[in-house]
């Protein structure tokens, strides 16, 4: 993730949040998969971006995926910048922002919805198995690494961490 400021009259449109639809998955696979080869590259080789980006494209196990998670997209003028699901309201399974749009706070933006989501829904903990391109995101956000994973893929081992964050309990109005 690049730096999230962007100073004045260059500063991007803010984006605007929504649930996602069922006619968004196209949209979020071709996010993920634009997102994965293009912003990986200096953790991952061209097989593991493949095979990764080939599981993250395909649309029909997407969309069974994300069915009983909270999915929530960015879009900016209309148009679908990024996304995020949360699933059992503990484990941010995806986060994807489309490449040209990393940098300007559309990750925080959609990280920080599904943080306060999760939260007034009961979660005390979140936990995330982060790329190694995005641990340096998800520290700066308070999470610490638990563990040490590795994953097949089409044949591929793919290394990712376990993180998770503590979440402060709601507070009570009396």
């Amino acid at each position: 993730m690049g730096a999230e400021a962007v100073s004045g009259a260059n500063r991007p449109p803010t984006a605007a949040l929504r649930p996602a639809l069922p006619g968004d998955v196209p949209m979020l696979a071709a996010i993920a998969e634009a997102a994965i080869l293009e912003l990986t590259e200096e953790d991952y080789d061209s097989d593991q971006r493949d095979a990764w980006a080939a599981a993250a494209s395909d649309e029909e196990a997407l969309a069974a995926r994300l069915t009983d998670q909270l999915t929530l997209v960015a879009t900016r003028d209309g148009e679908v910048v990024g996304f995020i699901a949360l699933a059992d309201n503990r484990l941010i399974d995806m986060l994807y922002v489309r490449p040209e749009a990393v940098g300007e706070g559309v990750a925080s933006l959609l990280y920080d919805a599904i943080e306060r989501l999760a939260g007034a829904r009961g979660a005390t903990s979140l936990t995330v198995d982060a790329s190694d391109t995005a641990l340096d995101f998800f520290s700066k956000r308070g999470f610490a690494p638990k563990q040490r994973n590795t994953l097949s893929l089409g044949g591929v081992w793919l290394a990712n961490t376990t993180m998770e964050k503590p979440l402060a309990a709601p507070e009570t109005t009396h």
